[in-house]
């Protein structure tokens, strides 16, 4: 941990987290401190832990041991969660996890109608989320008929809408075609948003995060740039 870091640069604080599933360690005594202004990238093969890393920050999970700290509270029950869904959004490494409207622009709208916000803003919300994302005129496509790739960037677009502290991003650039990885790529590094990626593309991460982990053996190992 950066010692030189003021308390209220940090966002997430991860202290010896333990999860395994059944009799399977996945993550053993794994700690991470993640700062406002960081961007960084997770490595590591399938089975490593990085969706199962993603799960236990919102609290989809339960760690078997270990301390969470978010936005500088302790999270340990259900209700503790509720302001970190709120703040942190989280795009599922299946669109399909994420996606549940019947039309694109429902999708987008369920969010920020949640937080309160007024209908005739969230349209503008939709319009111009959709726009930033090369998906103008999608509002009123159907979800489940998108290919693959568009759906994907629905699910961004979904998150994005809610104008969140933090973004998870689990494996985003699968089943994206180049000219669409590299809109998403620009669109990142356009952000003032900090962020957490998980993907097996580096050469995608090396170009929109600061900072490169890989998960081996249940913790993260910083990867030399």
């Amino acid at each position: 941990m950066d010692t030189s870091r003021k308390n209220t640069d940090i966002l997430i604080e991860l202290n010896e987290i333990y999860f395994r599933y059944r009799e399977r360690p996945v993550l053993n005594g794994l700690s991470f401190c993640f700062c406002e202004g960081e961007r960084v990238g997770l490595i590591g093969p399938n089975g490593s832990g990085k969706t199962t890393l993603f799960h236990i920050i919102m609290g989809l999970l339960k760690p078997d041991a270990g301390e969470l700290k978010i936005f500088g509270q302790p999270r340990r029950k259900e209700k503790d969660f509720t302001e970190v869904r709120r703040r942190i959004g989280f795009v599922f490494q299946d669109p399909d996890d994420q996606l549940f409207s019947p039309t694109v622009a429902e999708d987008i709208a369920f969010g920020p109608l949640n937080l309160g916000i007024p209908r005739e803003e969230v349209l503008g919300i939709v319009s111009r989320t959709l726009d930033m994302l090369g998906l103008k005129g999608f509002e009123n496509r159907v979800t489940h008929k998108l290919s693959g790739g568009e759906k994907r960037l629905v699910s961004v677009a979904t998150v994005l809408a809610m104008n969140p502290n933090i973004l998870l991003l689990d494996e985003p650039t699968a089943g994206l075609d180049e000219k669409t990885v590299a809109r998403l790529s620009k669109i990142l590094k356009n952000l003032d948003t900090s962020y957490i990626i998980a993907s097996h593309d580096k050469e995608f991460l090396q170009k929109v995060t600061n900072k490169l982990y890989k998960l081996q053996g249940g913790k993260l190992v910083m990867v030399d740039s």
